[in-house]
């Protein structure tokens, strides 16, 4: 693919950038994956797919299907004869396609929460030392993560140690390192930080944590699926993600538990429910865990989340994780070189890593004008990031279905917000999709 820095944004006139993003378009190798989801035939410019991703189109014929002749055909027999091996199955090819995991390992179960829940508790109970009596954690971790641990400590007595993260970078292993040590018993990190989408480095970090006699749990829910992740090879004791952002599953589809085999002998979760019992139809007095990872399951699966995520899954092992990252790489130099080039001279501060390989696949943009109601007005026009307090605009690229001329127009909507929404003299883009659009679209 054609480096987003190529002759074209040397001219910063729209016409020059326009005929850029095309030709970047005409050069991507997977500008074809484009048109197999549903709404990439619009004007509309989505920059929120690290939010919520795009159906597939064959998300609407598995669906069908499912409810014709699943469903509705075999009706309770489908659990005997498919459903009850999904978690599995599904977690398997997720851990052969994005997460760099053998079989065995990784299940779909349960909300991101209740499965970092289940996680982290585990950890904590595989700790066998009582002088171990503290969690490291960031203090611009996603709130869920944060809000957990400080449940669980509480629950269990247990002490925080809050590194001090930089929103507009992330954590490094030498802060790892500093915060860890023989009362460390769990890390908790997320491997692309949900605000500026700064990358970790995963393997150094879980060293770090290891040589300090801790274990980690990672949070992949931004980096599932744009990343290229090696869970085994770097010895990852634990890891939780979602799958309605790059993996498509829809809103409120299930997440997914990594568990290193070396841990899944001895370890236990805490909630105990009847799909994860040994064997779940006997309904017997006591519990039993199921050996192995489905242990992990609680409740009865979520059938059409997980249906859902398996065409994404699929079109990933065909296009490659290597390509997609590729991909991601291109989008956030491009929205940039973009920002560099449009906003930067309007006082906007890019919050992320200007290292390309340091960044997820999104990037956040701070600019004191920047409120809820300025991504409503963005709405409004079809254009569709998000917010995240106090002024920050997320700006996220899912590789599979983002072009580089929806960022361009994405990006250029954002400029004219902030101008009021006034074009330049004889801006090309005024005879594009914005005119199309029209206020309060």
């Amino acid at each position: 693919m054609s480096s987003a820095a190529d002759p074209g944004m040397g001219n910063h006139d729209d016409a020059a950038l326009l005929e850029h993003a095309a030709n970047l378009d005409a050069a991507d190798p997977l500008a074809r994956c484009r048109g197999l989801f549903i709404g990439t035939d619009t004007d509309l410019s989505y920059l929120d797919g690290n939010s919520l991703g795009r159906p597939l189109k064959r998300t609407v014929t598995d669906i069908g299907a499912f409810i014709q002749d699943g469903w509705g055909g075999r009706l309770i027999r489908g659990w005997d004869e498919e459903w009850l091996d999904l978690p599995q199955a599904i977690g398997d090819q997720l851990g052969r396609a994005v997460l760099g995991a053998a079989p065995g390992q990784t299940i779909i179960a349960d909300s991101t929460t209740v499965v970092l829940y289940k996680l982290i508790r585990a950890a904590l109970a595989a700790v066998d030392d009582p002088a171990r009596t503290q969690i490291v954690l960031d203090t611009d971790n996603f709130p869920t993560d944060r809000y957990l641990v400080e449940g669980i400590a509480r629950e269990e007595g247990l002490t925080l140690t809050w590194i001090e993260a930089d929103p507009a970078a992330g954590v490094t292993p030498d802060q790892v390192r500093a915060a860890t040590g023989p009362g460390t018993a769990v890390v908790l990190l997320s491997h692309v930080a949900y605000r500026s989408g700064f990358l970790a480095d995963l393997r150094a970090i879980t060293e770090a944590a290891h040589s300090a006699g801790a274990l980690v749990v990672w949070d992949l829910c931004h980096s599932a699926g744009s990343v290229e992740l090696d869970l085994d090879g770097a010895d990852v004791d634990f890891a939780a993600g979602c799958t309605y952002k790059y993996l498509n599953g829809g809103p409120g589809s299930p997440a997914f538990a990594y568990v290193n085999s070396r841990h899944l002998p001895a370890l236990r979760q805490p909630i105990w429910g009847w799909m994860g019992r040994k064997d779940a139809f006997e309904m017997g007095p006591g519990y039993e865990p199921s050996p192995g990872i489905r242990g992990f399951l609680s409740g009865t699966p979520a059938i059409f989340g997980m249906l859902a995520m398996r065409g994404t899954l699929d079109l990933i092992e065909e296009a490659g994780m290597a390509a997609i990252r590729a991909k991601s790489l291109a989008l956030t130099a491009f929205a940039v070189d973009l920002y560099d080039a449009w906003l930067k001279p309007l006082g906007v501060e890019l919050a992320s890593p200007r290292d390309p390989a340091l960044r997820g696949s999104h990037i956040t943009l701070d600019h004191p004008a920047f409120s809820k109601e300025t991504v409503a007005a963005l709405w409004d026009r079809d254009v569709i990031p998000d917010f995240r307090s106090p002024r920050g605009i997320r700006v996220g690229l899912s590789p599979l279905s983002t072009s580089f001329e929806e960022v361009l127009h994405g990006m250029s909507a954002i400029r004219d917000r902030l101008q009021g929404w006034r074009r330049p003299p004889g801006s090309h883009l005024q005879h594009t999709c914005f005119d199309r659009l029209g206020p309060g679209r």
